[in-house]
């Protein structure tokens, strides 16, 4: 593939007080002054991940994706000059704004600005969250997922899959269509939800601890109308996680326990048994849709629907077995 993560994220916006508030109190990002009129984020030893840029609209975007080297960007760059689209060599100077060696731009069939660029910036000092948290898990997995809202998801999905090399990981038609795709280990890097609007529905990051998601949660329920999405696990991805409400016009999800597949052996399929196996009430779908979700985890609950927990070496303690009716319960699900 030659897209190896989702490396960094900028949004437009003029609230960054807000957005500092929210980035380090809520989420547990550190917060690092460029400007006064750009404010960026860390989560780990580079520089930047997430730039918010009061100089940019209100509600534009852009999605920096890595490649491997300069010779990796260049073949990129051809092959998307073959297609037809528009690529523009960034000069050194947004390449240093961007803390990366090089990069290059264009756009998706929905609009999207989109960039690609190797070589990030490392910094000298350690990553310091904003509030007490365990950290976020990137690396080789990249900064986490976006998630756009698309018009059609069958004029945006070539894009990405033909010509930039994304793998399908799965898809579901109810109660809203979805589509997940994966270029790491990470089960989906990218998702399209079809909503009959372009914009950015949610960046996920994922959080060490499952204890960081809960209090992040506590700090969301004690502000007014900051819960997206309630806490709750995904049936595809496995997280457990909630979202909350940027100061923009998109969520934030913070999450924990992402499954990992292996790109090169994954077969994609359809969900059948909606999003969630649990939690999650959608404050952002329609009532009626919001109940078709509520009756698909109903239907899941009454049918036992259950899923391992990812865990990290390290990141748990096994109890000893002490019911000999879970015990071959437990057999039955290895």
């Amino acid at each position: 593939m030659p897209l190896q993560a989702l490396g960094y994220a900028g949004f437009g916006s003029a609230a960054l007080d807000d957005w500092r508030q929210f980035g380090t109190r809520l989420v547990g990002l550190q917060a690092v002054e460029r400007s006064a009129s750009l404010l960026a984020f860390r989560m780990d030893d580079r520089k930047q991940r997430i730039v918010i840029d009061r100089a940019m609209p209100e509600g534009s975007r852009f999605l920096g994706w890595e490649v491997a080297d300069a010779a990796a960007l260049d073949r990129l760059a051809a092959r998307l000059e073959q297609a037809g689209v528009d690529v523009t060599a960034e000069p050194q100077t947004l390449a240093d704004n961007r803390r990366v060696r090089g990069l290059i731009s264009f756009h998706d069939p929905a609009g999207n600005r989109l960039e690609a660029f190797y070589g990030a910036d490392i910094d000298a000092t350690p990553f310091r969250p904003g509030r007490s948290i365990s950290g976020f898990r990137t690396g080789p997995l990249g900064l986490g997922h976006a998630v756009l809202t698309v018009e059609n998801i069958d004029a945006v999905m070539p894009f990405y899959v033909d010509l930039l090399g994304f793998g399908l990981s799965d898809y579901m038609q109810k109660p809203f269509r979805a589509y997940f795709f994966h270029i790491n280990a990470r089960h989906h890097s990218l998702a399209l939800i079809e909503t009959g609007r372009n914009g950015m529905h949610h960046l996920m990051v994922e959080m060490f601890s499952l204890d960081d998601v809960g209090q992040s949660y506590d700090v969301a329920l004690s502000e007014t109308d900051r819960i997206g999405v309630t806490l709750g696990r995904h049936t595809n991805d496995l997280m457990t996680s909630f979202y909350a409400k940027t100061p923009s016009s998109f969520m934030v999800e913070c999450g924990w326990g992402g499954r990992e597949i292996e790109p090169s052996s994954w077969q994609p399929f359809e969900l059948q048994d909606g999003p969630s196996l649990w939690g999650h009430e959608r404050v952002w779908l329609p009532p009626a849709d919001r109940e078709v979700a509520r009756q698909m985890r109903m239907r899941a609950a009454a049918a036992g629907l259950r899923a391992p927990v990812q865990v990290m070496d390290g990141n748990y303690r096994l109890m000893s077995g002490t019911c000999a009716w879970w015990d071959g319960v437990s057999k039955t699900d290895r």
